[in-house]
């Protein structure tokens, strides 16, 4: 696993042991844990993410990170998702030791319109898609489904990453007393804090394939009850061609209906949002 965001250079430190592992480089940092690039004692490349604000008391963190790093370790087979290692503690310290992948994260890519998306869109839109039906396929939602949890590699490989507020899927939509994730790319039903199940995924996927062809929002907003007012009311909203006029209008149609307000209208299930995308893109 491979990050680019920018690291705060008074947070950078030098290589140190941590179990077995060598930290070379701080490669990612955020509030409760840090991405590192690591040797293994063969060498190898690997990249260690450990929690940092690892109080006692702590527990939401503790808890999601021990249950991503066991979802994690449940999805492996699966050359789209990013590979397990281990997990565990050192010296008290929770960690998760992955695959090390050269790669940008996709938020990166569309800040810099980069060359990469104009290339492989297809490709990219087509694997993250696949990518989330194998964790619904294995029983889970991912429910934070985003571009900053997909790297990209310079050769337009996907790797879909971060698995901290993964859910079992459930047989029909279930109330969940917890609520986390991103709000730009929550559902409609998750934000008014309803029963929801795997479609609340679908809907992410459509955010982001539309953020992928315009490079905006369909749902802007700066807080949640303003995204959540864009996508009940939709007067603002604008369909990806009326954005982007080179968006064909079989893509257009598979975005807009994974971005349906009703769970109902919008597909039932990845395979066939796949169907159709491959349609639409001839791949």
């Amino acid at each position: 696993m491979s990050d680019s965001r920018a690291i705060d250079p008074d947070a950078i430190q030098l290589p140190q042991m941590f179990g077995q592992y060598r930290l070379e480089e701080l490669i990612n940092q955020g509030g409760f844990s840090e991405i590192w690039l690591a040797r293994d004692p063969e060498r190898n490349s690997v990249c260690v993410r450990r929690l940092i604000n690892d109080s006692l008391f702590n527990f939401t963190e503790r808890a999601r990170f021990f249950a991503g790093c066991e979802v994690l370790q449940r999805l492996q087979g699966c050359e789209l998702i990013i590979g397990y290692r281990e997990h565990g503690k050192i010296e008290g310290s929770p960690f998760l030791a992955m695959e090390y992948v050269e790669a940008s994260n996709l938020k990166l890519l569309l800040a810099r319109s980069d060359d990469l998306l104009h290339e492989y869109l297809g490709n990219i839109l087509i694997d993250s898609a696949r990518a989330l039906e194998f964790v619904h396929d294995a029983g889970f939602m991912h429910l934070d489904f985003k571009p900053e949890n997909l790297l990209v590699t310079r050769n337009a490989n996907v790797k879909l990453i971060d698995f901290d507020l993964a859910q079992p899927r459930p047989e029909q939509p279930k109330k969940s007393s917890k609520n986390p994730g991103t709000p730009a790319y929550m559902a409609p039903e998750q934000l008014l804090r309803q029963p929801f199940d795997h479609r609340v995924d679908i809907f992410a996927l459509g955010v982001t394939a539309y953020e992928l062809v315009t490079l905006e929002k369909p749902f802007p907003g700066d807080s949640p009850d303003e995204i959540l007012r864009r996508q009940l009311d939709r007067r603002d909203f604008r369909p990806p061609r009326e954005v982007n006029p080179g968006v064909p209008a079989s893509l257009e149609k598979v975005i807009v209906k994974c971005l349906e307000t009703d769970p109902g209208s919008r597909y039932p299930f990845l395979s066939v949002v796949l169907r159709d995308l491959e349609r639409a893109l001839y791949l």
